[in-house]
Parts: C-alpha cells; sequence; structure tokens
C-alpha cells in the first residue's frame, strides 16, 4: 500500500504556474508592439524624407546640366560675334588686296603678307562669295548697278563689284553686284515675227 501525500492532488498544479498570461508578459507584449509601431514609422518618415531629397537633387541637377548648355550656348554665339566684328573690320583691308591682284601689283613681301592674312582669316571660317554669271539672290547680293541683256532670262549677275564674305551660314557682308535684266519687249519681238509672217498686224 502507497502512502499519499497529504493535501497533494495529481490533478493540481503547483502554485505558480498558470496557462494565463500574466500582466507582465502583457506589458513586454504591448511594449514590443508599441516599439515596432513606432520604428515602422521612423522608417516611413525616413523613406518619405529621402524621396523628397532624391527629387530635389535630380531637379538640381537638371537645373544644372541646363544652365551649363545655356552657359556653352552663350559662349559659342559671344565667340561667333567677336570673330564676326573682327573679320568684318578686316574686310576693307581684304578688298584692297583684291584689288591689288586684279591690277597685277601683289607682288613680292607685300604678297606674302596678302596670303597669310587670307589664310588665317580663311582657318576662322571667313568664306568669299559671289560669282559673275549666277542668278541674283536678294538675300545674298546687294545690287550696285543696273542694265538689261538679250542673252540673259533671269536676273542675273554680270559684275562682281565686291565679294560678298560669309562666316558658316552668318553673312558678313553680302556681294556688292550689277546685275542685268532680260531685255524688255524680249517676248513681244518674237511675237510680232509670227506676226509679220502671217502678213502683219491689223492697223487699227
Amino acid at each position: 500500500m502507497t502512502e499519499e501525500t497529504p493535501g497533494f492532488d495529481e490533478n493540481e498544479k503547483p502554485e505558480g504556474t498558470s496557462d494565463a498570461t500574466t500582466p507582465d508578459d502583457a506589458a513586454k507584449a504591448a511594449g514590443e508592439e508599441l516599439v515596432e509601431v513606432g520604428l515602422q514609422a521612423q522608417l516611413d518618415q525616413a523613406q518619405a524624407a529621402l524621396g523628397e531629397r532624391t527629387a530635389d537633387l535630380q531637379r538640381l541637377q537638371a537645373e544644372y546640366q541646363n544652365y551649363r548648355r545655356r552657359v556653352e550656348r552663350d559662349r559659342v554665339a559671344v565667340k561667333e560675334v567677336a570673330v564676326a566684328n573682327l573679320l568684318s573690320e578686316l574686310l576693307p583691308t581684304l578688298d584692297d588686296i583684291g584689288r591689288a591682284r586684279d591690277h597685277g601689283e601683289l607682288v613680292g613681301g607685300f604678297k606674302s603678307v596678302a596670303e597669310s592674312l587670307e589664310t588665317v582669316v580663311a582657318k576662322m571660317g571667313l568664306q568669299q562669295f559671289g560669282k559673275e554669271g549666277e542668278p541674283f539672290d536678294p538675300l545674298v547680293h546687294e545690287a550696285l548697278m543696273h542694265s538689261y541683256a538679250p542673252d540673259v532670262t533671269e536676273t542675273t549677275c554680270v559684275q562682281i563689284l565686291q565679294p560678298g564674305y560669309r562666316i558658316g551660314e552668318r553673312t558678313i557682308r553680302p556681294a556688292r553686284v550689277a546685275v542685268a535684266e532680260p531685255q524688255p519687249g524680249a517676248g513681244p519681238k518674237a511675237e510680232e515675227s509670227s506676226d509679220e509672217e502671217s502678213g502683219g498686224p491689223e492697223e487699227g
């Protein structure tokens, strides 16, 4: 026969053990949940701030790129204007050189200096234009003399009084030319000759 410990029931649990959560455990879980919520809020706030800073940085980069392009464009434009102004001041000298060459006076040391100057201005982009026989274009030609000629079919440059100069697409000075137009009445003459062959025009 086994002796039983008085006052002890096998179905009874020892003191201090229970299936229910203690107040300390509940407080600890609630504290951890609050910490997690706070961390998530901080993370969301940090991500929002990062997004704003990234957008600001992208905007600043775009503005800087636009600024650089604008400065480069302005620098090129200022350079072109400066070169054009310089070359415009040299045009009378180039005209003198051209006249001296036409009269056979471009000889000796003067010829070497003139050719060196023409080489330099060509390297700077200066181009001469204007030739006899080309059609008159008011955008690049300036007519100083006008006449009629039977051997032209349109307004034509028959003499180059001063050559024109351009840099790229920019005209520094138009070519100053003498132009000739078709002879007035050239068309009606053909009609008159055909009328004469048929017996002449009727007299009014």
